[in-house]
């Protein structure tokens, strides 16, 4: 039996939803989302909380239900309060720069980067070597950060590329005499 699945959600002042057809749709203050869920669980209002019950009592051992729970309450935070990543660009002469609905990357290679990009996701440059990317949606949100960094991923010798602001690069020694 699932843990995380028994616990409710509670739901922010604001936001409203509605279960229908196997699709659980919340609107708060930065919009509105929808969420495909598994026909075997429902989710249920209940005063100001939310709960993910599974139709039959042999569900209740499917892993399903604890990652469902997971996806409804990351929805219900994503219209409340949103989600955001923050990138760093480490080196000489790297820079990030926002124009239009492109992010024009310089980072070492003989051209630039144009990353078009998504309409779900907002990026901003509050500097030249900082990327803040925000979404209401936490994997679109996890993706284009991805999708990002993987432009230059950040080497273990002098830590150069684009790292995520919270990330810890492990050092390596270079060549010795």
């Amino acid at each position: 039996m699932s843990r995380i699945a028994k616990n409710s959600i509670k739901l922010p002042e604001g936001t409203t939803c509605s279960f229908e057809n196997n699709t659980f749709s919340v609107k708060g203050k930065l919009g509105e989302s929808k969420l495909a869920i598994n026909q075997l669980f429902v989710v249920k209002q209940e005063n100001d909380s939310i709960i993910v019950v599974p139709k039959d009592d042999k569900d209740k051992v499917n892993p399903i239900w604890g990652t469902t729970r997971a996806h409804v309450a990351n929805t219900i935070s994503g219209v409340s309060t949103g989600f955001s990543k923050t990138l760093e660009l480490n080196g000489t002469g790297y820079r990030a720069s926002v124009s239009g609905s492109k992010l024009k990357l310089q980072l070492g290679y003989s051209h630039d980067i144009d990353y078009e990009i998504p309409k779900e996701v907002k990026i901003e440059c509050p500097k030249q070597n900082i990327i803040k990317i925000s979404s209401t949606n936490k994997e679109i949100l996890g993706a284009v950060a991805a999708k990002i960094r993987s432009y230059r991923k950040p080497e273990p010798f002098k830590g150069k590329g684009i790292k995520y602001n919270n990330e810890f690069i492990f050092r390596k020694e270079g060549k010795k005499k």
